[in-house]
């Protein structure tokens, strides 16, 4: 693993001062404007036993959400917050799901499953409101895709360009987002359209609630 997986990077950083207090309530606040999470889980649809990581897992509401929908298959979740790791631990504790929900420290841009997990790749991949706070996702993208297992599937769901809402309202959410460190991902669609191809192939995208989300998939295919 790379010395930014250790939290040495300033993303970490900036990461642990923003939610070092604002774990606490990050699962309620949230929940009104984080739009599609729970669609993403119940799409996600990995096969018997497959594997599922969640990059930027946060407090882990969404992989304790993923275990109970998909209770066949073995949950993982890192961040580069080790505050919010903290509270994703104790989150899976009082769930009861330590045995089923691996968690680890490591940077969204270069990472190793098998150093972190023990494990060679996944079924599943999914981003939830996290690709908009990681300063090269353009790298994430293309790291996540290469974990992916041949046939599997790639799920982000953020911020969108809410083209279809009002501009006052898109003019405010985006400079309220500037203070949390966040930035809608315009450009993800021309992104994953550059991938296909190379890496696969993107099989939906969608800017669901008048544009204030957006959501894809890509699958994985490896070409002989």
């Amino acid at each position: 693993m790379s010395s930014r997986a250790e939290g040495t990077a300033p993303e970490a950083v900036s990461m642990d001062r923003v939610y070092r207090r604002q774990r606490h309530v990050y699962d309620v606040t949230r929940k009104y404007y984080l739009l599609g999470r729970d669609r993403l889980i119940d799409e996600l649809e990995p096969p018997v036993d497959g594997r599922v990581l969640e990059i930027g897992c946060g407090t882990a509401r969404n992989l304790i959400a993923a275990a109970h929908a998909w209770p066949q298959a073995e949950l993982y979740g890192i961040d580069i917050s080790v505050e919010m790791l903290a509270t994703a631990r104790r989150s899976v504790g009082r769930a009861g799901l330590g045995s089923r929900i691996g968690l680890a420290r490591a940077d969204a841009t270069a990472f190793d499953p098998a150093w972190l997990f023990g494990v060679p790749c996944f079924s599943r991949i999914f981003f939830s409101y996290s690709l908009s706070m990681i300063p090269g996702w353009q790298d994430a993208l293309v790291e996540a895709i290469s974990w992916l297992a041949p046939d599997g599937e790639l799920h982000i769901v953020d911020f969108g360009g809410q083209e279809r809402l009002p501009t006052w309202f898109r003019a405010g959410l985006r400079q309220w987002l500037t203070r949390f460190h966040v930035s809608p991902r315009d450009a993800l669609q021309d992104e994953l359209a550059m991938l296909t191809g190379r890496a696969g192939s993107l099989v939906r995208f969608e800017r669901p609630y008048g544009g204030y989300a957006q959501y894809a998939a890509f699958r994985r295919i490896l070409l002989g």
